[in-house]
């Protein structure tokens, strides 16, 4: 099995699905963040300020910015709600239109009878949105938290402004007792950009698709066809019931996990193909592949089926 961003036709475009701007509480006009990114060698960005009352509900308009070489995505981090720490839900949501109705968010703390987490995001993407769960360990989500947005197409498994700015990126916890539940999703890599610290250039999406359109990277968003990364490339993954074979630039390990404690990894110098066994995944319904290099940079794949796995008889 090959997963569908190695065989969708088309090529892959480097885009940031979560940035701000003097919108909200970046420090850059839109413009400005826009021609950084495109300057940066970026294909396309969902410019996503905080809908909140506070900041006039913005839901940038980026289509001035559009050219030839370089798109965007309109869209905005969503608030709306309490987690179970108390503190407002925070959801991307990559795609919306630009009429979307604000919720009753009239700045970053919860109120009374407003729309919850959950009903904000189903909301969003019922009017075409790709949505993420943004940033689950610098929100200090619970895994019922994680559990309740059912709306959600991906997990943010890395966020670059989370890393610098706290060192609170990861994502993979929550998003591997999802997919051990049943769960149906992908993974984002992003920068949550505001340029006020070093928070930018450090995460992106490689989508693949035949056009560098809004139109089709978000069908192709929706459908999986794409990985994450800080640098890495992978350029193919394909599983059999006995091994999974990367090849990828050159990196130092190449990781195999699945459900539980199951994981492999394969170390040399210079690798740009590993085949990796599956013997520890039987019990795994799920895997997915994480390539490390020297300089310690990551790429994720999306987490596929597992061929090997049969379901336990009850």
């Amino acid at each position: 099995m090959i997963p569908s961003a190695f065989t969708a036709p088309g090529r892959f475009y480097r885009g940031n699905l979560h940035t701000h701007s003097t919108l909200s509480d970046g420090i850059l006009d839109p413009a400005e963040v826009c021609r950084r990114y495109k300057a940066e060698g970026y294909d396309f960005i969902a410019l996503t300020d905080h809908f909140v009352g506070v900041y006039n509900y913005p839901l940038a308009d980026t289509v001035p910015f559009r050219d030839d070489a370089f798109t965007t995505i309109l869209g905005a981090e969503l608030h709306s709600g309490a987690m179970e720490n108390g503190e407002l839900w925070h959801i991307l949501a990559v795609g919306l239109p630009a009429d979307f109705a604000p919720s009753n968010s009239p700045a970053f703390v919860p109120v009374e009878g407003q729309e919850t987490g959950p009903e904000l995001a189903q909301r969003a993407r019922d009017a075409g949105a790709f949505v993420a769960v943004a940033h689950p360990q610098w929100s200090g989500m619970s895994l019922a938290d994680a559990r309740s947005i059912e709306a959600a197409h991906a997990v943010e498994i890395y966020n670059h402004g989370c890393a610098m700015g706290c060192d609170r990126a990861d994502g993979a916890f929550y998003a591997d007792l999802l997919l051990s539940e049943g769960r149906d999703l992908t993974l984002i890599a992003t920068d949550d950009a505001h340029f006020s610290e070093p928070d930018h250039f450090g995460g992106w999406v490689m989508v693949k698709s035949e056009e560098n359109t809004p139109e089709a990277l978000l069908e192709a968003l929706k459908r999986g066809d794409f990985y994450s990364s800080q640098g890495p490339e992978l350029r193919h993954v394909e599983v059999s019931d006995k091994a999974m074979t990367v090849q990828c630039s050159a990196v130092s390990s190449v990781i195999v996990q699945g459900h539980g404690s199951a994981a492999t990894a394969v170390h040399g110098a210079s690798l740009t193909q590993a085949e990796v066994p599956l013997g520890r995944f039987f019990n795994s319904p799920w895997l997915r592949v994480t390539v490390l290099d020297r300089a310690g940079k990551r790429a994720w794949s999306n987490p596929m089926p597992n061929p090997a796995y049969k379901m336990p008889k009850k």
